[in-house]
C-alpha cells in the first residue's frame, strides 16, 4: 500500500480569477482539471496564465478570507508563531519563492528523487506544487508592501521533508516512518501531513515513529481527505489515536461536499475551499481540499505553542479543540469534529490543563491491538503428572508349613463357604436319617 498526497481542486476560470484574484500583470499558475476535486489517478496540469493589471497589488492578501473569519489575524496581536518549527512532510518545499523567504530552515529528502535539503519538489507537475502550497498556508511570509501570501503562523519556521509517491520512489510507508522520526530529531514542534494512505489501518512501522513524536510533545496534524478524490471516510494517518485530524468547510462554514471527508477521528474543521497557495518558481494557485485546511490548523497549533512556551502536545491540541466553535450536531461529531477553529480563542482563552490527549492514546492502542513480542521460546504445557511405577514387594521366604496350615485369606475365601455348605449338608443328612427311622417304626406297628 502506498501513501498518496491529497490532490488539489478543480479549474479556476479566468473570469473568476480576475474577479477573485484581480492581479497586477504577472504569471499566475492555475490548476486545471474537473470542476470537482481531480481524480487520484488523473493528474491535473498546471499552466501559466497572464492576468490583466488591476488597481491594487495585495489581491492575494485580500483573498485570504480565513485570516479574519477564523480569528487568525486577531491572534497575531499575541503571537505570530516565532520560535516554532513546522515540519511539512510532502513533495518538497521551494524555499526560494518570495513568499517563503527565510522560512525554510532545514530539510531532507526521503524519496531518493529530490535534493538533500528537501527543497527540490518531486513528483509530476501538480505533485511538485503541493508541498510549497501547503507550506505557504502554514508559514508564508508574504511579500513587501503587505502583498503576497501570508501564512497562519508567519514567523514560524519550516522543515521541508520531501517524499515521493511514484513508482520510482521507495516504499512510501517506510518514507513516512523515517520522515516523522527525522522531523522530531531535528526540532519540529508540529508535523503537517496533507496526505492519506486511504486505509483505516497503518503499518506497524508507523507505531514507533508516531509514538516517538507524541512522546516528544510534537503535534501531528493530518488531513481527513476529500470526497472528490474518492475518500469518503478518513484514512491513516488521520485514523491514528493522538493525531489532530482536520475536516474541511466551505466559505459559509458548512461541511464541504467535495473537499472533505468524515470519520469519528476528526478533531476540528477549517476552510478547504477557495484557498490560495504559492507554487515553486513563484506565482499562486487557487485550490480546494483538506490538503489546504491542514496547514491552516498546523499554523494555529504553532500559534498556541508560541504563546504558551513549554506546553505539552496534548494540551496544545486540547486548546485547539476545546475552543473550537461548535458546528453541526451538538458536541463532537464525525462531520465537524469539535467544531470550527478559532485561533484567537485557542491562543488567549483560559483552558484547563489536561493529562490525556483528547484525540486518543496511541500507546494504549498499540498495547491492546498489536501482538506482543514473545519473551521466551514457548513450550508445551504439561497436562498430567507421572509417578514411578510401583515396585513389586520382595518375596518372603517360603513357609514350609504353608501346605498344612491354610493362610487367613484361604480360610476367608474358601474355608468359610465350605464350612457353611458342609453344615447344611450334615443337617439335611440327619433329617433324612431320622425320617427313615420314623418310617421303619410305623411299619413295625402295623
Amino acid at each position: 500500500m502506498r501513501v498518496r498526497r491529497l490532490r488539489a481542486g478543480g479549474i479556476v476560470r479566468i473570469s473568476a480569477a480576475v474577479s477573485t484574484l484581480a492581479a497586477a500583470s504577472m504569471a499566475v499558475v492555475l490548476l486545471t482539471g474537473s470542476s470537482a476535486i481531480a481524480s487520484p489517478v488523473v493528474a491535473a496540469v498546471a499552466v501559466p496564465v497572464v492576468v490583466p493589471a488591476v488597481a491594487h497589488a495585495d489581491y492575494i492578501r485580500s483573498g485570504e478570507y480565513w485570516l479574519d473569519q477564523y480569528g487568525i489575524r486577531s491572534a497575531w496581536s499575541t503571537t505570530e508563531g516565532k520560535g516554532i518549527t513546522i515540519a511539512v512532510i510532502d513533495t518538497g518545499v521551494d524555499g526560494g519563492v518570495s513568499d517563503l523567504a527565510g522560512a525554510v530552515t532545514g530539510g531532507v529528502d526521503f524519496s531518493g528523487l529530490g535534493a538533500s535539503n528537501g527543497e527540490k519538489p518531486v513528483g509530476d507537475a501538480t505533485e511538485r506544487n503541493h508541498g510549497t502550497m501547503v507550506a505557504s498556508l502554514a508559514a508564508g511570509r508574504g511579500t513587501s508592501g503587505g502583498a503576497g501570501l501570508i501564512g497562519v503562523a508567519p514567523q514560524a519556521n519550516i522543515l521541508s521533508i520531501s517524499i515521493g509517491f511514484g513508482a520510482a520512489a521507495t516504499n512510501s510507508d517506510d518514507q513516512i516512518a523515517e520522515a516523522v522520526t527525522w522531523a522530531v530529531d531535528h526540532g519540529a514542534n508540529v508535523i503537517n501531513m496533507s496526505l492519506t494512505r486511504n486505509t483505516l489501518a497503518w503499518p506497524e512501522s508507523w507505531d514507533k515513529a508516531f509514538l516517538y513524536a507524541m512522546q516528544h510533545n510534537v503535534v501531528v496534524v493530518a488531513a481527513a481527505g476529500n470526497r472528490g478524490s474518492g475518500t469518503d471516510e478518513v484514512g491513516a494517518p488521520a485514523t491514528m489515536p493522538g493525531v489532530l485530524t482536520v475536516a474541511g468547510v466551505d466559505r459559509n462554514e458548512n461541511a464541504s461536499v467535495d473537499a472533505s471527508a468524515q470519520g469519528i477521528t476528526i478533531g476540528v474543521s477549517a476552510p478547504s475551499e477557495q484557498l490560495l497557495g504559492a507554487v515553486p518558481g513563484g506565482g499562486y494557485v487557487q485550490w480546494d481540499g483538506t490538503s489546504g485546511a491542514t496547514p491552516i490548523v498546523a499554523g494555529v497549533v504553532a500559534l498556541v505553542m508560541a504563546s504558551h512556551p513549554g506546553i505539552s502536545g496534548a494540551n496544545a491540541i486540547n486548546r485547539v479543540v476545546s475552543t473550537a466553535t461548535d458546528r453541526g450536531a451538538t458536541g463532537v461529531d464525525p462531520i465537524y469534529g469539535y467544531g470550527l477553529i478559532n485561533a484567537a480563542a485557542a491562543v488567549r482563552n483560559p483552558v484547563p490543563s489536561v493529562k490525556a490527549n483528547p484525540m486518543g492514546d496511541l500507546a494504549a492502542w498499540i498495547h491492546i491491538n498489536r501482538r506482543a513480542e514473545p519473551t521466551a521460546t514457548p513450550t508445551t504445557p504439561r497436562t498430567s503428572t507421572s509417578t514411578a511405577a510401583p515396585q513389586r514387594a520382595a518375596s518372603a521366604p517360603a513357609n514350609p508349613l504353608g501346605i498344612l496350615y491354610p493362610t487367613p485369606t484361604q480360610l476367608r475365601n474358601v474355608g468359610l463357604p465350605l464350612g457353611v455348605f458342609l453344615l447344611f449338608g450334615l443337617a439335611a443328612l440327619t433329617m433324612i436319617v431320622l425320617a427313615f427311622r420314623q418310617f421303619g417304626r410305623l411299619r413295625r406297628r402295623d
